[in-house]
């Protein structure tokens, strides 16, 4: 599992992307498709067009970073967007990579301070 600071977000791009590109053109789709910043050392998710294998891309201060997941069986389950993104939390993008369909899944209610 990943353990990812509070000021690191996530975006998952729902469109498939092709998952022979590399670093420069997962950057290049964070900055068009995304309208994200990719050194900003957030996360990027992608997914192929069958589902069943994930790319994400993250820079870590000196270079590009790319983590690789591939189903043996099922499909990744993102929910749609109107912009083509989402942005989740870091324990939605574990149960993401575990298969989970987040769709069905309850959050409850928590806690938000209130600024004055």
């Amino acid at each position: 599992m990943l353990t990812l600071p509070p000021s690191v977000r996530i975006f998952i791009c729902v469109q498939p992307v092709d998952m022979l590109c590399g670093f420069d053109r997962l950057a290049e789709l964070a900055r068009t498709l995304m309208q994200q910043q990719p050194l900003s050392g957030h996360l990027f998710v992608y997914c192929g067009r069958r589902r069943d294998r994930a790319k994400i891309l993250w820079w870590d201060r000196n270079g590009y970073v790319i983590w690789y997941k591939r189903l043996e069986r099922g499909v990744f389950r993102f929910t749609a967007a109107a912009g083509g993104v989402v942005e989740v939390e870091a324990a939605e993008l574990a149960l993401l990579l575990e298969g989970i369909d987040l769709a069905g899944a309850r959050r409850r209610p928590r806690f938000v301070p209130t600024v004055m």
